[in-house]
């Protein structure tokens, strides 16, 4: 928590500079405000890209150097990035430490009536030991017939579509075929496992996927690069809390529901300032919603906000998708 004070310290100073300058320049329909809300998206960027910037699940996939551990623990570390970050980075790490050194090893090799031990008493929020058993077993799966995650994800992916919705669709169905009577004997109708698997076309904004995907298929300061199969530029966006408000303060979607939509709305709006790596600023976006910067609906506006001037935090919502 200290690395977040300091560089809101950094990030508050370096707003008050640059907007001493710059007028209350509002909204994102024409050239002049794009160009400003891209110059200062991309300072914002450049700011948090080093791997000291904030605590991160992040961090923790990169303590692993082989590209098949990397791509096993940051599925393991996405699928368990909801509720708060102590909770969530407790989760992960004691599930890594049941994996034992080599993850994608433990993963090939998994037998859950000889291992599950070690996996059963790993409890995170509404998510059980069988859960988790169940999701080494999918992982294991995937392994087995493709060779890596990546290779799974890529044989369901049409590389014309514009983006990855129809892909994430297609991966989390052919997930959810796997033989998952091992996890839990009678399979439940609606599975714990079935919460890592979320589809687009059910309407879910694939927040962690979008996550995993992003970590994978980006490569920066933060993000690895460990995938090379895939573009960047048809990632979406991982949809949290932090980004929605700023997507919303910053007039980048018209929906208030947080859905698949709302997601790719957001990526448009970003993709029409980068078209090559329109979610590298989601890192950033996301740790200023983090450090209580942002003012969307809140007393303070956007005087601590290093966006100030580009938002409405004071503005009327829009209007809330009905779909």
């Amino acid at each position: 928590m200290v690395v977040l004070r300091c560089h809101r310290e950094t990030l508050l100073r370096s707003s008050r500079s640059r907007n001493s300058d710059r007028g209350r320049d509002s909204g994102f329909g024409n050239r002049d405000s794009k160009g400003a809300l891209a110059a200062r998206l991309d300072d914002l960027y450049r700011t948090f890209d080093h791997v000291n910037s904030a605590s991160d699940p992040v961090h923790i996939v990169r303590r692993y150097t082989a590209p098949e551990d990397r791509e096993v623990v940051g599925f393991c570390a996405a699928a368990l990035a909801f509720g708060r970050v102590a909770s969530v980075l407790n989760s992960i790490e004691t599930l890594l430490a049941a994996m034992g050194p080599h993850p994608a090893r433990f993963v090939r090799s998994f037998d859950p009536a000889r291992d599950r031990t070690a996996i059963d008493p790993v409890v995170h929020r509404w998510i059980r030991g069988r859960d988790l058993v169940a999701l080494l077993i999918i992982l294991q799966r995937m392994l087995r017939e493709a060779g890596s995650i990546e290779r799974f994800f890529v044989a369901g992916d049409d590389p014309t579509a514009p983006d990855f919705g129809p892909a994430l669709d297609a991966f989390s169905a052919r997930a959810l075929e796997t033989n998952l009577r091992p996890a839990y004997g009678r399979v439940p109708k609606r599975a714990g496992v079935c919460f890592f698997f979320p589809r687009p076309s059910a309407g879910s904004a694939c927040k962690r996927l979008n996550l995993f995907l992003r970590w994978m298929v980006r490569r920066d300061q933060i993000d690895f690069g460990t995938w090379t199969l895939v573009s960047p530029s048809r990632l979406i966006i991982p949809l949290d809390t932090h980004v929605i408000r700023l997507g919303r303060c910053l007039g980048l979607t018209r929906y208030g529901t947080p859905n698949w939509k709302m997601a790719a709305e957001i990526t448009a709006s970003l993709r029409a300032i980068n078209p090559v790596d329109p979610v590298r600023y989601d890192f950033s976006l996301c740790h200023v919603g983090m450090m209580n910067a942002c003012g969307y609906g809140r007393a303070q506006r956007d005087r601590q906000c290093p966006l100030r001037g580009m938002c409405r935090p004071a503005g009327a919502a829009r209007k809330s998708a009905t779909e």
